[in-house]
């Protein structure tokens, strides 16, 4: 794309952007590089967003890959999490664990409150972690997903400062949980509020160095600066309040408009850029940050309840018939790297199994041909009448997933496989993707904080696990791996055992690797300095600064 025609519509992203951006900066380009390293206080950035969600309850809508960018600078979390999965204070100052593992003790700072004025207590802190435990369901209020629910005995306020949490097995996944996005501290009378006035964002009291300042639904979101705020994480470095006065989160679907007015100086921050134009825009002055987070690689979970991937057989074909380089080459820039297992390899126990799933067209035929799929004169494969055929629903949450899905239905019809591809915007592919249990295969772009919370999702051993392959609780070793994971009390031979399990996933072909993920790409203006990511690769904004 020319640089005239990134201009033009730029000023068509004006437009639509609108008198939000105006008052939120102002006209003019980008100004130059900072002088010095000095922050300035002031100023009023705007983040180009592709959604802002359906929902804003705290438990149901904090984990999703936009509303979290805002609940991560209305509110705090107990511990903080770097790229490389170290923890570190933050509410907590610091903790302790029994030696099996099955309590923990938080020890909080003193004099945190929550923007309503009310202490962030150690009472305020069961009552969080009570909730993001359980949910209530009930009312429509989720659990967080791979929070380690299943042996929460309860959590209890020793004294102001102090709490306790039980479990009734094993429990490394606790601490790291707590640094999970999901898991925000928000106030309790926020909590004790029914579903649907919690769904009203005005209504949700954070402990954060931003607060809401005005909500127009299904448009924007305004943040103002907290000016008494001083409980920072402790790894950010960063005393006292925020320095940038306001961040305004605008909804803009189309990504070339996003880009195009940070371009034209109308915004700052542009988010889901195309991986394609990110060489451009770097050329054009631009900053692009592309940080990954720990959890699981972007692939395919299989359905094995549904054919044909009832088959491992099947399930290995496609494995073996996709090409990661092309894709790579293709859609992605070198920002992106190829997947070595169903985990990042920022994950400290991710290991190398390529050989499980290294693209082999002739293997992949072979194995089809192994199961009686033969191709007729169309190139299908069919065996007993039936076609080798199933649907892709690209993820709306990944800005490149429809082309990569195009490039691996062309693979796989080559293969004889016949590839359909239904395409929805995100409320609607919540609707009907997620949690569809006749869905052949989730695109997953799942992240986690620590690898002993992969046990919830991977069967249905325990009530609220997720059971992504749909195998229930009827392989025997999957159960074992999964529980052995979960119930570990010594990291080192965890780290053994989320080994034998990589490589289980992925021979018995339930999980189709594809590549490392990026999923959240941030494009910014030069004058945008001081944002930190932490090991969820989200913006975090509290040391932020504008040079004008």
């Amino acid at each position: 794309m020319t640089t005239r025609f990134r201009r033009l519509l730029g000023v068509a992203s004006a437009l639509i952007v609108g008198a939000v951006l105006l008052s939120g900066c102002g006209a003019g380009t980008a100004a130059g590089p900072a002088e010095g390293s000095t922050p300035k206080p002031g100023g009023d950035l705007v983040f180009l967003i592709d959604s802002l969600g359906a929902t804003w309850i705290p438990n149901n809508s904090a984990i999703s890959s936009y509303q979290g960018q805002i609940w991560g600078n209305l509110t705090d979390k107990l511990i903080y999490v770097d790229a490389e999965g170290t923890l570190s204070p933050w509410i907590a100052e610091s903790w302790d664990e029994n030696a099996d593992k099955t309590q923990f003790t938080l020890h909080l700072k003193d004099g945190v409150t929550f923007s309503d004025g009310t202490p962030l207590d150690a009472a305020a802190v069961v009552a969080n972690i009570d909730i993001w435990a359980k949910g209530r369901p009930d009312d429509g209020i989720n659990r967080i997903g791979l929070f380690p629910s299943a042996n929460y005995v309860g959590a209890e306020a020793v004294d102001a400062t102090t709490v306790t949490v039980s479990f009734s097995a094993p429990t490394l996944s606790f601490l790291p949980a707590l640094a999970y996005h999901g898991s925000i501290l928000i106030s309790p009378a926020t909590l004790a509020l029914p579903a649907a006035q919690q769904a009203d964002l005005t209504k949700d009291i954070g402990s954060g160095p931003f607060v809401v300042e005005k909500v127009a639904e299904g448009d924007s979101v305004v943040l103002k600066k907290r000016d008494d705020y001083d409980w920072g994480p402790e790894a950010v470095g960063h005393e006292g309040p925020a320095y940038l006065d306001t961040i305004t989160y605008k909804q803009v679907a189309e990504p070339t408009l996003r880009t195009a007015s940070v371009e034209s100086g109308q915004a700052q921050v542009a988010y889901n850029a195309s991986p394609q134009d990110l060489e451009a825009l770097k050329g054009e002055g631009l900053t692009v940050e592309t940080p990954r987070y720990l959890g699981f690689v972007n692939g395919y979970a299989l359905n094995t309840s549904v054919a044909p991937f009832d088959d491992i057989t099947v399930r290995q074909a496609v494995q073996h018939g996709i090409d990661r380089d092309e894709i790579l080459s293709t859609v992605y820039t070198p920002d992106w790297f190829a997947a070595e297992s169903l985990f990042q390899s920022t994950v400290p126990e991710a290991t190398d199994h390529t050989a499980d799933f290294a693209y082999d067209p002739d293997k992949a035929a072979a194995l089809l041909d192994e199961a009686g799929w033969t191709k007729g004169a169309d190139g299908v494969r069919t065996k007993n009448g039936q076609k080798l055929s199933f649907t892709l629903y690209p993820n709306p949450y990944l800005q490149a997933s429809q082309s990569v899905d195009e490039l691996v239905d062309q693979q796989l019809t080559n293969l004889g496989f016949e590839v359909n591809l239904e395409t929805y915007d995100v409320p609607t592919y919540g609707q009907k993707v997620i949690g569809n249990a006749a869905v052949p295969a989730n695109e997953i772009t799942r992240s986690f904080v620590d690898v002993g919370t992969v046990a919830g999702v991977l069967t249905s051993q325990k009530k609220g696990d997720e059971d992504w392959f749909k195998v229930g609780t009827s392989d025997a070793t999957l159960n074992d791996l999964s529980t052995r994971i979960a119930t570990a009390t010594d990291r080192d031979a965890r780290a053994k055992v989320a080994d034998e399990l990589q490589g289980y996933v992925l021979q018995q072909g339930y999980f189709v690797p594809l590549t490392q993920i990026v999923q959240r790409v941030y494009v910014q203006a030069p004058e945008v300095n001081g944002v930190s990511y932490n090991g969820l690769a989200y913006a975090y904004y509290l040391d932020a600064w504008l040079t004008r």
